[in-house]
């Protein structure tokens, strides 16, 4: 067998590998989102860049969330010291805003993708 011979299959098999590795983890990604399941957590409607500690002088919490969603940022939950970013349906949480709220969704990270949005009890 040549040299040439030998690189070639050399080549055919680690392409095999890389794409039996690719099959793998595609069917692993799918695996975590059919086990994702809906969380329940309550905390305070904010917004990201703000988090904890509300920036804006003069405005209560409700209103730096409100400016701060009009500037760009996005709406948050915050759970204690964490502070979870909120995407999904979130057309209704403006009126929530500086308000505790409980929030259903999808958390991955520290992000939870919104189902359901109430007033907290």
């Amino acid at each position: 067998m040549t040299m040439m011979t030998q690189m070639t299959k050399m080549k055919r098999r680690m392409a095999t590998l890389l794409m039996g590795g690719a099959v793998l983890a595609s069917l692993s990604g799918l695996s975590f989102a059919a086990d994702a399941k809906q969380q329940t957590l309550t905390g305070q409607v904010g917004d990201a860049m703000c988090g904890h500690s509300h920036m804006m002088p003069g405005k209560n919490e409700a209103e730096c969330t409100r400016a701060c969603i009009k500037e760009g940022s996005n709406y948050a939950l915050i759970v204690g010291d964490k502070v979870y970013v909120l995407k999904g349906k979130t057309d209704g949480l403006d009126a929530f805003a500086g308000k505790t709220a409980t929030v259903t969704g999808t958390l991955k990270g520290q992000t939870m993708t919104v189902s359901t949005v109430a007033e907290a009890k």
